[in-house]
């Protein structure tokens, strides 16, 4: 019988749903706020801390658990209060942290100020986890009615965020978020009998906190980012600032001396660019919209860059450029005289910023193209149309590619199998035209020559490297691919631009070694070098011996920007007061610091309590049976988030962003796996949960394996479909998938509830460890081996997990 208090019979179902809808919106939100104000991989970060919260709440819970039912409806109400309020508090709080990516190796404070960001941002998640336990405890009789009103608010609550995304900026939506935990409280206190005259006041001082705060702070991004880099300069001052699910896009002017960005221009350039705005996506990867003011050869500019080689060797009557930003590159086709151009941007609203607001100021450029919004690699496999010139553009930022902090970012754009399907669309003697950031050591630019390699070889080329030419100047490289080997009269044109200019060839067909490094001179003729051994008989030892990782990227691990090498490390780290910095990918070892963080903080608050709770208990099981418990929870733990992270990092290619990605993924894995864990009471109080659990996991393998094959073999073409089509499409591929997975730790749980009860709340505990781990450990070994590895995992982690159902006493 529960301790009685002041709460009404009926189950709160209302504001449980509210909550569910809240706590899953800010769960997506934290991912777009790290986007802007850090670099998206940290993404992966908010789920482990939402787990962390959830796995908490859960031992917090089980020790307290007669107080906090006799004060049920004050702590039920309070702890959804505490989320709407900490959810924008926390972050606000967290901003200014002095946690610094960069400097993980550097400053022996950072690893603590990355701990005290991780429980910060944990808190939220801890205050909601707390009223869902506490409401599923005191309602056991209507938990199915509970959990089903919490699965419906969470799969809202995705939708929910990408629609406030449209209409406002992410600390605004942040705010909402808050406000509507908030008024779950409110209707939580209703529906559980709690005085209106003890919880309004209380709302509205916590209201008026929230918008005062909230609407009054500004985020603040990394120091290292493009947009603040560009903000130091004198004079400089965003004048615009528009925010969607796709990106904040900030547009800076300079009211003393004009913004000019112009990559790759050769040091012979005989007219510099024009006045320009700079239009920065997320404070990162900046683009530049530029003015024409109708002067004569305001653009002859754009022929003296490394980007100008294909349309010197051959005129293209029709050039796609991929990656339009703010129309660069659509002007330098138009003025190197392309008949027709047309342009893919995966932003809409940037795609607008250039042909109506400042339509004027770019003399309407994308009126005189065919601007399309889409991602390229659907476009061009859903494209019936064949082009003399694909051109991929440079939009990510040089600084943030240079210091690996895009290490971790999926990339669909330069895997082996996109440059197959960018050379299938091309004329007879077209080009596909690829322009990179020089970095040295050398790095992205060896790895996109080694991945054309692997692509011209796959289409059947004899001699892959008779169908590359690369030149270089001191800041871009660029990579033009043909399907068909390169004629002496193209090299000869190419030759003869380099020498105009003042560029360097680094590659073509029967290059000489004393052809290379004359004019950016560095130490050796590196990428001369490097290219001829890729393209030679030593490739495989080549990249052994590599101090970075170019191996190409491939759609199973599309990480083009992942170049670490572990064995590295103490070479660079003893290079560190010699200006070492930018030889590091920060992205990777911020993961892996957030790996190290997530298992001490799992142990220490999750793990030892659940000990302690254990050694209180009036039996204690065989120590076999304890690790049988152990291996079994652990295993379900770790095998749920390493598929749910596969997909949603495979669903990326499909759904095109990783919000949307990781919005739709997280929907349809919480509902059709709370759909299978509902489905599993038939089982509950049977002796058939072991048969049971064995179904289960023959579904998940079978099922598994299936959709690995089928993301393998499956058309790209899909990703041309419209978003709501692509949306639906994911989730019809994840119910049968989730509904499987959730029928293993509820099962489990049942039959320890007949063999040893008193281990549950252990069992809970060691189930959350695990899955705050393996939500980071997944993308690392995604990094390192595929998606594909990380599946079949996550299958033998389930095998494991059947063979360890704990044994009847």
């Amino acid at each position: 019988m529960h301790p009685q208090g002041a709460h009404a019979t009926r189950a709160p179902v209302i504001s449980v749903a509210l909550l569910s809808v809240a706590v899953l919106a800010y769960e997506i939100l934290l991912m777009r706020l790290f986007s802007i104000i850090q670099w998206h991989h940290f993404a992966y970060m908010v789920i482990s801390l939402a787990l962390l919260g959830y796995g908490v709440s859960g031992t917090l819970v089980t020790l307290l658990r007669e107080r906090l039912l006799r004060r049920f409806g004050v702590v039920y109400t309070g702890s959804i209060m505490a989320f709407g309020v900490s959810a924008v508090l926390c972050f606000l709080v967290a901003q200014q942290v002095p946690f610094n990516a960069e400097l993980v190796l550097w400053d022996p404070r950072q690893p603590a100020w990355l701990l005290l960001l991780y429980l910060l941002l944990a808190l939220p998640f801890l205050c909601a986890a707390t009223a869902l336990a506490l409401a599923l405890m005191r309602y056991d009789r209507s938990i199915g009615r509970v959990y089903a009103f919490d699965l419906a608010g969470a799969g809202l609550g995705g939708l929910l965020v990408i629609g406030l995304l449209f209409v406002v900026r992410p600390l605004p939506a942040l705010v909402a978020i808050g406000l509507l935990g908030l008024l779950a409280a409110t209707i939580g206190a209703r529906e559980t009998g709690v005085s209106g005259w003890r919880v309004l006041p209380l709302v509205c001082a916590a209201a008026v906190l929230l918008l005062g705060c909230g609407l009054g702070s500004e985020l603040s991004v990394s120091p290292y980012k493009s947009l603040s880099q560009t903000l130091r300069v004198p004079g400089t001052r965003v004048s615009g600032e528009y925010s969607s699910p796709l990106g904040l896009l900030s547009v800076v002017e300079s009211t003393q001396v004009p913004l000019r960005h112009a990559p790759g221009l050769s040091l012979l350039a005989t007219r510099e660019p024009p006045a320009q705005l700079g239009v920065f996506t997320d404070g990162d990867g900046m683009t530049a919209i530029t003015q024409d003011n109708g002067e004569p050869g305001a653009f002859d500019w754009l022929g003296q860059s490394t980007a100008a080689l294909p349309y010197r060797m051959h005129g293209p009557a029709h050039v796609l450029v991929l990656g339009a930003g703010a129309g660069m590159d659509v002007l330098q086709a138009l003025s190197l005289g392309a008949g027709r151009v047309t342009a893919v941007e995966l932003n809409p609203q940037l795609i607008a910023l250039v042909r109506d607001r400042y339509a004027d100021y770019a003399g309407h450029l994308y009126q005189r193209a065919d601007i399309l919004a889409g991602e390229a690699r659907g476009f061009v496999a859903g494209s019936r149309v064949r082009y003399d010139l694909i051109h991929i553009a440079l939009l990510d930022a040089f600084g943030a590619a240079s210091a690996g902090l895009y290490a971790l970012n999926e990339s669909y754009l330069y895997t082996v199998e996109a440059l197959q399907d960018y050379l299938g669309h091309l004329n007879p003697g077209g080009y596909l035209s690829i322009t990179r950031w020089v970095t040295l050591p050398p790095r992205d630019t060896l790895k996109l020559f080694a991945t054309a390699l692997d692509a011209l070889a796959l289409r059947g080329a004899p001699r892959p490297a008779d169908h590359l030419v690369m030149i270089r100047s001191w800041q871009t490289a660029t990579l033009l691919v043909k399907d068909t080997p390169f004629s002496q009269a193209e090299i000869e044109r190419m030759q003869g631009f380099v020498h105009r200019w003042g560029f360097d060839v680094a590659w073509y067909p029967g290059m000489q070694a004393s052809e290379a490094n004359h004019s950016n001179r560095l130490r050796e003729p590196y990428f001369y070098q490097a290219a001829a051994r890729l393209a030679g008989a030593g490739r495989a030892r080549f990249l052994d011996d590599y101090k970075y990782v170019l191996q190409p990227a491939t759609d199973d691990r599309p990480y083009f920007f992942h170049f670490f090498k572990w064995r590295v490390l103490p070479e660079i780290l003893a290079l560190r007061g010699q200006g070492g910095m930018p030889l590091l990918e920060w992205g990777y070892l911020v993961l892996v610091a957030t790996l190290l963080q997530a298992l001490v903080a799992s142990v220490a608050l999750i793990l030892l309590p659940l000990l302690v709770l254990r050694r209180r208990a009036d039996t204690v099981p065989a120590a076999s049976g304890c690790w049988r418990v152990f291996g079994y929870f652990s295993a379900i733990g770790l095998a749920f988030l390493f598929i749910e992270m596969a997909f949603i990092q495979r669903f990326t290619l499909l759904l095109h962003h990783p919000l949307y990605a990781v919005a739709t993924t997280l929907t349809g894995f919480l509902v059709f796996a709370g759909l299978g864990s509902w489905w599993s009471q038939r089982w509950t109080r049977t002796r058939r949960q072991v048969r049971a659990i064995a179904y289960a996991v023959t579904g998940i393998a079978i099922i598994a394996i299936a959709w690995l094959v089928l993301l393998h073999a499956w058309p790209v073409s899909l990703t041309g479909w419209t978003l709501p089509a692509r949306i639906m499409l994911t989730l019809v591929l994840i119910a049968p998938l989730a509904f499987c997975m959730g029928l293993p730790f509820p099962l489990g749980l049942s039959r320890l509830a007949e063999q040893a009860p008193q281990l549950i709340p252990w069992a809970w505990g060691v189930n959350g460890c695990a899955s705050v781990v393996s939500a980071v450990l997944a993308t690392l070994l995604a990094v390192q081996s595929g998606f594909s590895v990380v599946i079949v995992l996550a299958v033998l982690l389930y095998g494991l997990a059947a063979l360890l159902v704990p044994a009847a006493q």
